[in-house]
């Protein structure tokens, strides 16, 4: 407190000492204080805003391959499911595991400045047994091909391009959960 009413006193003065009126000398010793207050605020608020990618912005677009499965990855992790990242070679086209049997979902990363083709659906739909895995994905930063949506389709294989990417957790939740026993 004794610091807004040091700033009241000596930026009232300030004011007076320059020349200006009384009336002006009073106003800037009452607004100092505010200004004092709200200053780190303000500040923290300007510099989050300045470094906060704007909506339009995709971040994707500046990782290479393996930091968008690192970001893939990440953002599984962050829905409380085990993740396992296989290894760069021998992984049967899953890059990522999510969740635990019988409900494993296989994930095919792609960082591509094009959209994703038939590929990379026949690539994880096919390594998903392999790997032990029920359910399929394919994440991109892109968009997807209208073959490889028809046959991500047949396959039952979720595709998630960047207009969907915001919205990636909830899908990883939906698709890991656990299957409702059937009736006899």
């Amino acid at each position: 407190m004794k610091i807004y009413v040091l700033a009241a006193v000596s930026a009232g003065a300030a004011a007076w000492v320059l020349g200006a009126p009384p009336e002006w000398s009073v106003l800037v010793g009452i607004l100092a204080p505010v200004v004092l207050a709200a200053a780190p605020r303000f500040l923290h608020g300007a510099i989050t805003g300045a470094s906060t990618p704007d909506p339009r912005e995709d971040a994707t677009t500046e990782m290479s391959g393996v930091e968008f499965e690192d970001h893939v990855a990440r953002m599984a992790r962050s829905c409380g499911m085990p993740v396992i990242m296989t290894s760069i070679t021998g992984d049967w086209g899953v890059d990522i595991i999510v969740g635990t049997r019988p409900n494993r979902l296989a994930i095919q990363c792609k960082r591509q400045s094009r959209p994703v083709g038939t590929g990379a659906v026949q690539e994880v739909v096919a390594g998903a047994p392999m790997q032990d895995c029920s359910r399929t994905m394919v994440v991109t930063n892109h968009e997807f091909t209208p073959a490889a949506r028809k046959l991500a389709r047949l396959h039952g294989c979720e595709l998630v391009g960047r207009a969907e990417l915001p919205r990636l957790r909830s899908t990883i939740r939906r698709l890991t959960q656990l299957s409702e026993p059937t009736g006899p």
